[in-house]
């Protein structure tokens, strides 16, 4: 049975995108030296993840990685790039996560999102090398790698490259890219099983949902047992699916608030998304004295993709096209993250612009990606898109 996405029952909390109020200010404990009672040492993913150290730490106490627990709002690390979201994942219909007959994993259909902010529960790494790392540059709690501070989260690195989970397509994590369609709202369930899908692997299946537009993946996500947030309101009584079928969710134990610090997130949809910059011409505002706009300009050439800078063509479609046109999303962004982009979303989050770092700081495309970023406004006019370059003049690009 297909359910339409605006009348689908949201699925689990991969993310509760930066909620407060759960000890704030309380530095979570540093990760134990001894695994996490009854844990696995390891999770046969896909029958061929070796070389893959799976991270067994208590990462909150008394749990796991894969219990998906968000204890403050730094614990969300703020990337971009290309990822799977599994939060409406979980009933039958198009994204179930469907528990294997040893009920340690599940298969989760889910989103494939390309070139969004997203965020990564630091709580939450499944590999035990990366968040070794990304502990020892973020903290425990993720406060050192919040997004104004131009220091990228290794875990980002490590997604952007596809190396964070071996043979993995694309790794799950939470965006707000949906966000317009389904807002985020929460139900607390009591202790069942649920998946915890945040960093999980992920394979292409070749499908695309009608309803949005989007590719669909496959996910394979570890099951853990406890008390859970579902991301919508709910009636208590289907927080338990039954049929083989669990929710994709996560735990913020100390209660419950949706905050977009500082003010709003570049590039992401309303009403969580800053604005585009306007008039035409734009009024530029000031660059913070922490950013460097060489630091800027240089992310921007390094983004490069067969010769076109995708940061640029990313910029100029991203913002003004819609979850329906994933495909062209998707030509102007695929392979963006792959290099560093800690001095661009830096810059946006402090000056709370979407898609503008280049304009702010006076970044110049090359020719291929000129003429590129123009196609690309072609394109949108012809699906009846108003581009950048139509509000307020820039990103327009320049034909062949």
């Amino acid at each position: 049975m297909r359910v339409c996405l605006k009348s689908r029952i949201v699925l689990g909390v991969l993310g509760l995108f930066l909620i407060q109020g759960f000890a704030i200010g309380a530095e979570p404990p540093a990760p134990g030296a001894r695994p996490s009672a009854g844990a696995p040492t390891d999770f046969d993913f896909f029958g061929k993840t070796k070389g893959f150290r799976l991270n067994t730490l208590e990462t909150t106490p008394g749990a796991p990685a894969w219990a998906n627990i968000i204890l403050q709002s730094s614990n969300f690390l703020m990337c971009k790039g290309t990822i799977a979201l599994c939060y409406y994942s979980g009933p039958e219909g198009t994204t179930p996560c469907e528990l294997r007959p040893d009920g340690k994993i599940a298969d989760c259909t889910c989103y494939k999102i390309d070139g969004a902010p997203y965020f990564v529960d630091i709580n939450a790494i499944l590999n035990l090398d990366v968040y070794l790392e990304t502990v020892d540059a973020c903290k425990t709690d993720g406060s050192d790698c919040l997004p104004t501070s131009s220091r990228l989260a290794p875990v980002c690195r490590s997604i952007n490259d596809n190396k964070l989970i071996p043979h993995a397509d694309v790794i799950s994590a939470f965006s707000l890219a949906l966000n317009s369609e389904d807002r985020i709202r929460q139900t607390t369930c009591g202790a069942a099983p649920y998946a915890g899908c945040m960093t999980a692997p992920c394979e292409e299946t070749g499908e695309t949902d009608p309803v949005t537009n989007l590719p669909l993946v496959s996910c394979a996500c570890p099951v853990y047992d406890g008390p859970y947030q579902v991301g919508q309101k709910i009636p208590v009584d289907q927080c338990t699916l039954g049929d083989g079928l669990v929710w994709s969710a996560a735990y913020a134990p100390n209660g419950k608030t949706f905050p977009t610090p500082p003010s709003c997130i570049p590039d992401a949809p309303a009403p969580s998304g800053c604005p585009l910059l306007s008039p035409n011409p734009p009024v530029l505002p000031a660059v913070p004295s922490q950013i460097s706009c060489s630091a800027v300009c240089s992310e921007y050439a390094k983004s490069n993709d067969q010769g076109v800078e995708v940061g640029f063509t990313c910029d100029a479609t991203l913002c003004t096209a819609s979850t329906a046109d994933a495909g062209l999303v998707a030509k102007a962004c695929t392979g963006l993250g792959k290099s560093s982009l800690s001095e661009i979303i830096a810059l946006e989050t402090a000056v709370g612009y979407s898609c503008s770092a280049s304009q702010i700081c006076g970044c110049k495309p090359k020719k291929k990606t000129s003429e590129a970023m123009f196609e690309l406004n072609a394109e949108q006019r012809d699906r009846d898109i108003v581009p950048q370059c139509d509000l307020n003049g820039t990103l327009c690009g320049a034909p062949k």
